[in-house]
């Protein structure tokens, strides 16, 4: 693990919550109670994924997300971006985190928000410049994507969100990995991986929802990189992320493109599970 999980402090929180809430030097109610609700992490390994995912025990105090623009271009640097929050956004958010939400719901409701972070997953590609000639014989100078691009899904969580590339980009081709976690030491591992011939010189969009540790998510970068892709060529896909994860991506791949659309300490582990009936 390329961080112990002890590294998310009450501190720690504290900070998170103090900046959510716009304020960087007071103790504010909100990290009082932040603070107080982090008093345990425990690391577990999800079905199926891989993943090392971490559950905080509280007593149902609400605990915010990391909204603070100025603490997380700090904390994580240019390449760290989050799906701008608005109240269509937020709702989503809610949906996917109700424990009350009905399966037909939430996977309705997580397909509107996977759309959202592709479409903007998109916008952080490369492009150059083109002229099209119209119906009317007019020219418009427009753009086009500057290479080939291609999405890679981790597998199984991260399949849910291939449908959502496909739908706005057509024909794309999508390579696979599949990365297991030990049963005894928690480290994750490669166990598959499947790739275009070409894959070094293409753009890639890697698919992963739920970030909690980010260990599954480092080791898919590396094996892109042993297939000769460019970190700086990889745009990461994400829905939920927490500070830790994300801390430790950032630090380990500073070249990295990350967007998710929330940065919180809590994140919905149950996502493949429910998405996928598996629950």
């Amino acid at each position: 693990m390329c961080a112990s999980l002890e590294n998310l402090t009450n501190t720690d929180n504290e900070n998170a919550a103090s900046d959510a809430n716009g304020n960087d030097t007071t103790t504010t109610a909100a990290t009082t109670t932040a603070a107080a609700a982090t008093t345990l992490l425990i690391a577990s390994t999800e079905m199926g994924e891989g993943t090392e995912n971490i559950a905080l025990a509280h007593d149902n105090l609400p605990i915010p997300a990391i909204t603070s623009q100025e603490q997380i271009l700090r904390e994580f640097g240019p390449n760290f971006k989050i799906l701008q929050c608005n109240p269509q956004v937020h709702e989503l958010l809610t949906i996917i985190r109700d424990k009350n939400t009905t399966r037909s719901d939430f996977k309705f409701y997580a397909d509107r928000l996977i759309r959202l972070v592709i479409e903007e997953s998109l916008n952080q590609l490369p492009y150059s410049n083109c002229s099209v000639e119209t119906p009317t014989g007019a020219i418009y100078d427009g753009l086009k994507y500057q290479s080939g691009n291609c999405g890679v899904s981790i597998i199984r969580s991260g399949e849910a969100m291939e449908q959502g590339l496909r739908d706005c980009c057509r024909s794309i081709r999508i390579g696979k990995i599949l990365v297991e976690s030990d049963s005894d030491t928690h480290t994750a591992r490669v166990v598959y991986a499947r790739f275009p011939d070409d894959i070094a010189r293409r753009q890639i969009l890697l698919m992963y929802p739920i970030m909690s540790t980010g260990n599954t998510v480092l080791q898919a970068v590396n094996v892109l990189k042993e297939h000769g892709v460019p970190e700086s060529s990889i745009i990461l896909s994400n829905l939920f992320c927490t500070p830790l994860a994300a801390s430790c991506v950032v630090r380990t791949f500073p070249r990295l493109k990350i967007l998710t659309s929330e940065l919180h300490p809590v994140a919905p582990n149950h996502f493949g599970q429910k998405y996928f009936g598996t629950d």
